[in-house]
């Protein structure tokens, strides 16, 4: 399939790298898309590896881009990070109905939708997995080696794409992730309108479940706030970490924070920990 050529929407040095945001039309997801782009200084003379970063409900390319603070550490380590949206968006893109935060726009779970009239747009483990990746890479001093995290539905969109995708990611890691969705309110809402009521297809996109059956691991790394306001109930950590008891050699790490809640605040402090990590499997 060809690719569209990205256009360049914005560009501010930082950290003497550039970021920088681009639009693009979306053969995946059918409509046009906005990413955004970290490129450390070496990018001008040689292809960079890659931590592919998802971001949670209600948010966009933005707000890790901004909050974060991750770039200065990006930096230092000689890593792009590569910020997708969280859904399709556009005319004609299906919201829903009541126009709710934890469904349809900024909320795409990163599924491959398959009922009406999701299907039509909301393709976002396609478009992570392949479509961004083969565009990056193609366009951009990008190379083939990745990492993947993200926070909250982007920790659980992650998750199930590292665990379901191990030979095209070195490490994963999350905060706050949705870790057992097949049994949370965010998780069965998103679950059960994208894809309909048979819970089978449902199981593969369930970090906990394929956890539990996973034959082959990336490393992992998990952050979970004890303040949180969405845990446990949302997330669902225990899942995790009792999946987790089925791989007693593998490296899997899941830390409880004491005091730190949902936001960026705590995405802030522990960001720098997150890609020393992954920068330890990338230059392995």
């Amino acid at each position: 399939m060809s690719q569209d050529k990205l256009t360049k929407v914005s560009e501010h040095l930082v950290f003497a790298g550039k970021q920088i945001r681009f639009e693009h039309n979306s053969h995946s997801l059918n409509c046009k898309m906005q990413f955004s782009v970290f490129l450390p200084a070496e990018a001008e003379t040689k292809k960079m590896p890659a931590v592919y970063w998802l971001s949670g409900l209600t948010c966009n390319d933005e707000n890790f881009s901004s909050k974060a603070g991750a770039q200065r550490i990006a930096a230092e380590l000689g890593i792009a990070l590569i910020i997708p949206d969280t859904s399709p968006r556009g005319e004609g893109v299906a919201d829903d109905e009541n126009a709710a935060y934890d469904f349809g726009l900024g909320a795409g779970f990163y599924v491959n939708a398959t009922q009406a009239p999701f299907a039509k747009h909301y393709q976002m483990y396609d478009y992570i997995l392949h479509e961004l990746p083969q565009l990056v890479e193609g366009q951009l001093p990008i190379s083939e080696n990745r990492a993947i995290t993200g926070h909250s539905m982007g920790g659980h969109g992650a998750l199930v794409i590292g665990l379901r995708n191990t030979e095209r990611y070195k490490s994963i890691s999350a905060f706050s992730p949705i870790c057992n969705p097949m049994n949370a309110a965010w998780g069965i809402k998103a679950l059960s309108g994208y894809l309909g009521e048979d819970k089978q297809q449902w199981q593969q996109y369930d970090a906990s479940l394929l956890l539990t059956e996973a034959k082959s691991l990336l490393p992992i790394l998990v952050d979970q706030g004890t303040a949180d306001n969405f845990f446990p109930d949302q997330l669902r950590t225990e899942s995790l970490i009792e999946a987790a008891k089925q791989h007693h050699d593998a490296d899997i790490e899941i830390r409880y924070q004491e005091g730190y809640d949902h936001s960026y605040y705590f995405i802030s402090s522990f960001i720098e920990s997150h890609l020393r990590f992954h920068a330890k499997h990338l230059f392995a």
